[in-house]
């Protein structure tokens, strides 16, 4: 049982684990990708690294983070369960529990395509290290959201008959040559006759599973209990959300969408659950 984990390792993500190891918290970061700050060519106002790269502060604030004994993972969080006074976390496959959970996951909004919950584990994965056994020998859809899908494609093509598609523009150069890419525009998943259908805006495509691989899970996913505003998480002063013991902080909680603004609330946010641990006993 850990005391905290982050999801997100970002500015917000990783200023809270520092401060939340500064506490003494057993704390585990999961992240998914780099988000924003990573495609960031330079950060002109972050204090004491003038003109810092998104992808070299990224990589101090994680290294940082390690240092003061913070486990750093990365997964794609894709439930976050209430369990009384403590929280289990699916991340890959895997369970992980804590006291207290901290949503950190940036500009990241995922709309869900029409079927895709519906469908979800039973024809539906956002796993293709999990679930690609699942599928050897058969026809499988991705649809791609960012570059790192193109690795977990890449793996499914060792299984089966893979199709690609891209959610939103990303690179797709390292696609193995036997992946077929399909340049369509993925706007529903549906079942028919012991299959799954992924219909885009030129047609249907018939596959027997459908791998949706984004570096985000929407959050009527992950945590349909936590309550949000045009977008954006509402969260009290100390930034705990509705929900006991899950807090937030950075660009998740609202404007202004900048690192030091994250760092700061990274901080607040780490404090606020160290004293809702003590309370807790």
């Amino acid at each position: 049982m850990l005391d905290l984990i982050v999801i997100g390792g970002g500015v917000a993500g990783c200023s809270a684990a520092i401060t939340a190891r500064m506490r003494n918290l057993e704390t585990l970061v999961i992240y998914a990708g780099g988000g924003a700050l990573e495609k960031t060519q330079k950060i002109y106002n972050y204090p004491g690294v003038p003109a810092v790269s998104g992808p070299e502060l990224l990589e101090k604030l994680r290294d940082h983070a390690e240092s003061l004994g913070a486990d750093m993972l990365h997964a794609l969080v894709t439930k976050v369960l209430p369990m009384g006074q403590s929280f289990s976390v699916l991340a890959n496959n895997e369970v992980y529990e804590a006291k207290a959970v901290m949503l950190c996951c940036g500009t990241a909004r995922v709309n869900p395509l029409p079927g895709e919950e519906e469908w979800l584990g039973s024809g539906v994965s956002y796993c293709a290290t999990c679930d690609g056994m699942f599928f050897k020998g058969k026809r499988m859809a991705v649809i791609g959201g960012s570059e790192d899908a193109v690795e977990e494609a890449d793996f499914l093509a060792d299984l089966g008959e893979v199709i690609y598609f891209q959610e939103r523009k990303h690179a797709i150069d390292k696609l193995a040559p036997a992946i077929q890419r399909v340049d369509e525009k993925p706007v529903s998943i549906r079942r028919g006759d012991g299959h799954m259908v992924v219909v885009t805006d030129k047609g249907e495509h018939t596959v027997d599973g459908v791998f949706v691989l984004r570096p985000a899970v929407a959050l009527t996913q992950l945590l349909p209990e936590v309550a949000t505003d045009k977008g954006h998480l509402l969260v009290d002063q100390d930034l705990m959300t509705n929900v006991p013991g899950v807090f937030a902080a950075g660009d998740m909680v609202g404007n202004p969408l900048q690192a030091a603004k994250a760092a700061g609330e990274g901080t607040i946010a780490a404090i606020s659950v160290a004293q809702y641990l003590r309370k807790l006993g």
